[in-house]
């Protein structure tokens, strides 16, 4: 068998996995925005969140798109909302407006980040240029992006 053909093999074995697993889980409960009571301030009502389908097919698509996306380097779920990536110590308004025009958002997109990848981020970074292993940002968006807070403090310090 040639390599391609065992790649493919491979791919489509993953696929099948992800989709036992997708169809053998426990129905997650959902909780809807608009169960809530109204809001005392008078702001218009948030958009209803979109949901996947059902079917096997929308499951399997919403898992190549989770796995694929931060290997082709594209952001699969952007209209999740962004974290306040302003939380990590040396990472103030003017820092954030820059990781949002490389497409970082939230903490597990910091997270997640290889020393390569990193180093990219770095090098667009301009006048913040070595603040993100200088201040350590991927380490702190770690524990931020879990809700240690604990963790967080004990390394850090206080959190703002």
């Amino acid at each position: 068998m040639s390599n391609s053909t065992l790649i493919i093999a491979a791919i489509v074995a993953v696929l099948a996995i992800v989709g036992l697993v997708l169809l053998l889980r426990k129905p997650t409960q959902r909780i809807s925005l608009s169960d809530a009571p109204p809001p005392v301030a008078a702001k218009p009502a948030p958009k209803p969140a979109r949901t996947e389908g059902h079917g096997i097919a929308d499951a399997g698509a919403a898992a190549v798109l989770d796995m694929a996306g931060p290997v082709i380097g594209v952001d699969a779920h952007p209209d999740l909302p962004s974290d306040d990536l302003t939380r990590i110590k040396g990472l103030g308004p003017k820092a954030h407006s820059v990781l949002a025009g490389l497409g970082i958002r939230r903490f597990a997109q910091l997270a997640a980040l290889d020393p390569a990848q990193a180093a990219e981020v770095d090098s667009r970074l301009g006048a913040f240029k070595g603040r993100i292993f200088r201040d350590r940002w991927i380490d702190q968006a770690r524990y931020l992006e879990q809700d240690d807070t604990a963790g967080f403090e004990k390394e850090f310090g206080k959190l703002g």
